[in-house]
């Protein structure tokens, strides 16, 4: 089903590899295949709750051996877009979990307790198990003040085993909703992830395949940056949808074993 002159993937996580912790069909049979048809891949995913360590393990757990750097998360991608903008040592409150905490401090960035958000010069938002009210309160407080507002991405639901749930845009709502201002937004359907992804791989965009489950923000993506895509129909996008869809996705398959069969 992948056409003969693809020679790297790009693969999403959440609703391709896994729902929650279950994973989506036989993984290490699925990651055998690609491996023996010469595909180099990296995964791109816009759940930046975790660092790249732990997706290793993760998957490890699951039967797949891969190196924290064939990882790329949307908290990695903040922490790129910062560095780039403001100097190390630059306050940021964030509300979010290990994995962009890690990437910004990894970055020389001061992470705030929320005893001193009034002092953050940037806030950042990725989804947070944690979060509550004064969490929001500050990170509104300071995005009505005029601080940089970003955000890892803006999912509205992610898919788990018994359906779906809210995801980061769900939260960022609230904040927007109280404050008028939109966050720059790091995740699918923005290039970053797609970029760092590419450039990781050494690959060039036409011989690389995007692979996701979500037509607005995968395959967006994907069409984006110009390289050609395939849904899977193992998370959120419907095959109606997805033959709705335009421009026209490139394949369309029930799971990712079914793709790379």
């Amino acid at each position: 089903m992948i056409p003969s002159n693809i020679k790297a993937l790009i693969l999403d996580m959440d609703g391709v590899v896994w729902k929650g912790d279950t994973p989506i069909g036989d993984l290490a049979a699925t990651f055998n295949r690609i491996r023996e048809r010469g595909l180099k891949f990296v995964f791109a995913t816009n759940n930046g709750t975790m660092t790249p360590e732990e997706y290793q393990q993760k998957l490890y757990e699951l039967g797949v051996e891969i190196e924290a750097g064939q990882v790329v998360t949307s908290a990695l991608g903040i922490a790129f877009i910062l560095s780039h903008k403001f100097q190390k040592g630059t306050k940021i409150f964030v509300i979010g979990e290990d994995g962009i905490r890690v990437a910004l401090k990894e970055k020389g960035f001061e992470i705030l307790p929320i005893e001193r958000a009034s002092e953050g010069q940037v806030f950042v938002m990725g989804i947070d198990r944690t979060i509550n009210f004064m969490k929001v309160a500050e990170a509104t407080l300071l995005v009505r003040a005029g601080v940089p507002f970003y955000a890892t991405n803006a999912d509205m639901t992610f898919p788990t085993p018994r359906g779906e749930i809210p995801g980061n845009g769900s939260w960022l709502s609230a904040i927007t909703s109280a404050t008028g201002v939109e966050p720059i937004v790091a995740g699918k359907p923005f290039p970053y992830l797609m970029e760092l992804s590419l450039e990781r791989l050494g690959t060039k965009k036409e011989e690389t395949l995007i692979v996701g489950d979500r037509l607005e923000t995968d395959i967006a993506a994907g069409q984006a940056v110009g390289c050609p895509t395939a849904l899977v129909l193992s998370g959120v996008s419907t095959r109606a949808q997805s033959e709705a869809w335009s421009p026209k996705i490139d394949i369309i398959a029930d799971s990712l074993a079914d793709l790379v069969k």
